[in-house]
């Protein structure tokens, strides 16, 4: 088939670019790991091979994430977060409701957290060797170490670009790859037309800091896990904690391109064709990933004393109006206001840091001080409210902050890894109600 066309979608001021073709009954999103480009995907026959087979059963989206590609290059490094808002500026631009995610590897944090944020517009996931951590820890002994990353960051750093780093780069991600000029040329133009060197950095530093097996338990959509023997490990500690998994082993492939090898290939194809005949229609989630934030006034009662009934409620009004106005600003949903406090929520923990932090900085104008709590996990819809443990969990933190504090689970700073926070650990806590110990940490004021 001919090359499609090339489109755009604006997310916020960004262009993404995009193209979509096939005509099979599902919508896929077909989301490459860290590097991507549209054109130069189309002079590789064994990938137009793998694209054109995903298309036999579906409608294919395949885009340049931002910073990659023909995507707009932008100086600061998206999170995860705003990789979500570009993913549902394309689908809203192709005019796609849902859709499955075709991922692999370091691709596999973004549509995962998006399938726990976004159920409704999420039919499915399809995953090739999934990453649930980006560095090595106790329980996920199989990512690098930190010590590994800073030396791949480094040679990334000094090497990105040149030839003979890329034909290393092919040998170690492909050992089965064709070994002729060609292939290894187009590898070559491929990965550099994909990523600058700066860029590279920086993705690859998010990959290294990305940790989504928190937000596992709560991806409820149907999930088809292929992975190679030598990577059975993650991938049975992603799919033991992900509902609805299906595991595939895909014997004898070395590498992490199912399209180089023509049995993996078939595998592949066979076991997507199978996994998409086999999606039905679901019903409407009642559960949804959510960061949860509840904020409070320090010392309110004393203050109401001083200043008396008038002027309290005076300026617990001009409280209220400043925490509103911050919530619209980065789309948060007001749930609850009792008193002197409030409970709302966010679809991504970046905006909730930035709206806390926003909230904390401006009532200081008003002479107050507040303490906030933030945590993100799988929350239920009642009543179109959302309640469950990760809003106690939420309010918990909160209790424990500091005045002036933002305070934040371990599981917010893993999600946005690379938006530029810093934060400072406050230690093991043990949360009222709540098993086990929380570590948490405090945003950085300013």
């Amino acid at each position: 088939m001919d090359m499609p066309d090339v489109r755009y979608a604006r997310s916020g001021d960004v262009a993404i670019a995009y193209q979509v073709f096939g005509e099979g009954p599902v919508e896929l999103v077909f989301v490459r790991a860290i590097t991507g480009d549209l054109l130069s995907t189309w002079d590789q026959p064994l990938l137009v091979r793998h694209v054109l087979g995903l298309a036999e059963v579906s409608r294919v989206l395949m885009l340049d994430r931002r910073g990659t590609g023909l995507s707009d290059r932008v100086r600061e490094v998206p999170t995860l977060e705003t990789r979500m808002d570009d993913l549902r500026a394309v689908m809203d631009d192709a005019r796609v409701d849902r859709a499955a995610f075709w991922t692999g590897q370091n691709g596999t944090p973004l549509p995962t957290l998006f399938a726990a944020t976004y159920p409704e517009r999420t039919e499915a996931l399809l995953l090739l060797d999934p990453i649930a951590k980006g560095t090595r820890a106790a329980d996920y002994p199989w990512a690098p170490t930190e010590d590994e990353w800073r030396l791949r960051l480094a040679e990334i750093r000094e090497a990105w670009g040149r030839r003979d780093f890329f034909e290393r780069l092919l040998r170690e991600w492909s050992p089965e790859a064709p070994r002729d000029r060609e292939f290894v040329d187009w590898f070559v133009a491929h990965m550099r037309r994909s990523l600058s060197p700066g860029a590279a950095v920086a993705l690859f530093r998010m990959a290294m800091e990305s940790d989504v097996s928190d937000v596992l338990p709560a991806v409820r959509v149907p999930s088809l896990i292929l992975h190679r023997e030598s990577q059975r490990g993650p991938a049975e500690y992603f799919a033991e904690r992900v509902a609805n998994a299906h595991l595939v082993c895909l014997h004898g492939l070395k590498g992490v391109y199912t399209w180089v090898d023509d049995a993996a290939h078939e595998l592949t194809m066979r076991m997507t064709r199978e996994f998409v005949a086999g999606l039905g229609r679901r019903e409407e989630p009642d559960r949804v990933l959510a960061t949860i934030l509840f904020t409070d006034i320090v010392g309110s009662t004393q203050k109401a004393t001083d200043l008396g009934d008038a002027a309290w409620r005076e300026l617990l009004a001009r409280h209220h109006a400043v925490v509103r106005g911050l919530l619209a600003r980065y789309s948060g949903q007001e749930l609850d206001t009792a008193g002197d406090g409030f409970f709302a929520s966010f679809d991504g923990p970046g905006r909730a840091i930035a709206c806390a932090s926003a909230i904390r900085n401006e009532v200081r104008g008003l002479g107050l001080e507040i303490r906030a709590g933030l945590h993100t996990g799988e929350c239920e819809r009642i009543d179109g409210k959302l309640g469950g443990v990760t809003v106690s969990i939420g309010a918990r933190v909160a209790a424990g902050a500091e005045p002036g504090e933002v305070l934040v689970s371990s599981t917010v700073k893993d999600l946005v890894a690379g938006s530029g926070f810093s934060f400072e650990e406050r230690g093991e806590h043990e949360l009222k109600g709540v098993p086990g110990k929380w570590r948490l940490y405090a945003v950085a004021d300013g």
